[in-house]
């Protein structure tokens, strides 16, 4: 039953309250959330619940088919002794700062503890908090699906990120302009459960540096130490030294892992960076198709193009320098925190190596390495080729290959499945790809695994299923026709996303051209 939910609030039992109870739009000083109950729906129903995050939390498959699973999980009730509320933060977005933000249409239900771990369960889309500005709190279920979808497929993908339980219909119209072009239209609303160990963010901090609230932060910060990072020990300089350090290491291990992927997050505002170094607020983002280091999914940032795939990880370490400074006041000495950035700085290029070698099936050191690497993100970009489709099927290349009697169907054979337009692939472009497989070939042998033993491994990291944009935008397409099969399937497909599955082989292949520019498949916007 899921009144059997172990429910363990803490943070709006340790942390400073909003005293004001009222759900009004305003500032909200020296308090790290609001109170506020989520907004009763129309007509409920029930799309979809993660079995896997079922069972983390407690719960049975039996308990999701309940009334009030379905009630609780779209905010139309509230769990017995609990008190739903929205956090306070701030952040900069696109590099400006803007002040209050806050959970806007995310609304805190409760935080669950089972087997040793925390959850907290959050709903996106359940209605208007004081955080809110000039929304209305809710959620479509054309991004809800997109969010839903993307947060398990991610874990399955072994990205750090936050999850996901469950995916509703409202019952309600929700009114949005997709492309803010001034054609609003009303769609279905949809509310997520999300699920995370904490959604605390840089901007959580950002908030009370930036009104000078020393006290409110450092109240936060403990409590963070104390529950998510309770290793380092009790607080003191040093301990938030080693806080915002073991911070910045997290930040780096995620964005490689999106770099590994293609995963392209689209708006790597501070109020969208996890403490924990989890993917956080799945919004505007997209997958690579062809491999691009300059494209956005994000049409709000298609002129300055501030977070395309190629400078996601430096724009993680912006985003530190904005975390140290809100921590600074804590810290009260600049050395170590520029000490620790420096070295973020200085080991991206190393974080970049080691994940390209791995996606290459290269484990010997060799210092070529990175021109062999260089050479290949420069050859990809000449012609458009599919990221996902090149790396998985790179992995048939063998080294006993006769290369120099026929280079060119050897090499290129192998990956030519990746290539959105074969007739481009001429004369110097030919070369640059032949010259590429020699050095490969060359280095392949200096490797002491045979070549089963490293197509093995590198299948274990060049995925071969992703959510692609047109993949989620057909089960969008779908779902606004009451069909819903298509959220089920590439749910369980995203499962195992290394897998070969060739029953379900239709989806390892290059997006459609019908998908080239259409919305939700190549352009998407902040509307959700």
């Amino acid at each position: 039953m899921i009144s059997n939910l172990n429910i363990k609030d803490r943070f709006n039992q340790e942390l400073p309250a909003d005293p004001i109870t009222q759900n009004i739009r305003r500032q909200v000083p020296n308090a790290c959330f609001s109170f506020v109950k989520p907004k009763k729906t129309a007509k409920p129903t029930m799309l979809h619940v993660s079995p896997e995050m079922l069972n983390a939390l407690g719960l049975r498959e039996k308990d999701a088919e309940s009334d009030a699973f379905l009630n609780v999980f779209t905010g139309n009730e509230v769990l017995p002794h609990t008190n739903p509320y929205a956090m306070c933060y701030g952040g900069h977005q696109f590099g400006n700062w803007a002040g209050q933000l806050g959970d806007g249409r995310a609304i805190n239900l409760a935080e669950v503890e089972h087997k040793g771990k925390s959850w907290a369960l959050q709903l996106k889309g359940a209605g208007e908090t004081p955080y809110s500005r000039t929304a209305d709190g809710l959620a479509v279920l054309r991004s809800s699906i997109r969010e839903y979808l993307c947060s398990e497929a991610m874990y399955h993908l072994g990205v750090p990120t936050t999850r996901a339980l469950s995916l509703a219909l409202s019952g309600d119209q929700v009114l949005r302009d997709v492309m803010y072009n001034g054609n609003p239209d009303y769609e279905k609303g949809a509310i997520v459960c999300r699920v995370a160990p904490s959604f605390l963010r840089f901007g959580s901090y950002e908030i009370f540096a930036a009104r000078k609230d020393t006290e409110t932060l450092r109240t936060l910060v403990d409590y963070t130490i104390e529950h998510h990072y309770d290793h380092l020990g009790e607080p003191s300089k040093e301990t938030y030294i080693q806080f915002f350090k073991e911070i910045v290491e997290k930040s780096l291990d995620m964005v490689m892992h999106w770099q590994r992927v293609g995963f392209v997050h689209g708006v790597m505002n501070t109020d969208n960076m996890s403490i924990l170094g989890l993917t956080i607020d799945y919004g505007p983002y997209g997958w690579l198709e062809g491999y691009d280091r300059g494209w956005t999914p994000n049409t709000t940032d298609s002129g300055q193009k501030r977070y395309r795939y190629g400078s996601q990880p430096q724009v993680v370490l912006w985003n530190l320098f904005q975390l140290a400074n809100a921590l600074y006041p804590l810290i009260g000495d600049t050395e170590p925190l520029e000490l620790i950035l420096k070295n973020f700085r200085d080991g991206l290029g190393n974080a970049h190596l080691t994940m390209m070698k791995s996606k290459l099936g290269l484990v010997e050191e060799d210092k070529k390495d990175a021109k062999l690497i260089d050479e290949l993100e420069n050859v990809l970009q000449r012609s458009e080729t599919d990221m996902t489709i090149f790396f998985r099927n790179l992995a048939n290349f063998e080294k006993d290959m006769n290369f120099e009697k026929d280079a060119k169907a050897n090499g290129l054979s192998v990956i030519a499945d990746a290539f959105y337009s074969p007739s481009e692939i001429t004369g110097n472009l030919v070369e640059a790809w032949k010259g590429w497989f020699a050095n490969y070939l060359d280095r392949l042998k200096k490797e002491t695994r045979n070549d089963h033993e490293r197509k093995t491994v590198m299948n274990t990291v060049n995925p071969k299923y992703v959510l692609r944009n047109y993949m989620a935008q057909l089960a969008i397409d779908a779902a606004d026709h009451g069909d819903y099969s298509d959220i089920e399937e590439l749910f369980n497909l995203l499962k195992l996303p290394y897998a070969e599955q060739p029953e379900n082989e239709k989806w390892f292949a290059k997006r459609p051209e019908w998908a080239r520019n259409k919305v939700g498949c190549s352009m998407l916007s902040c509307s959700s």
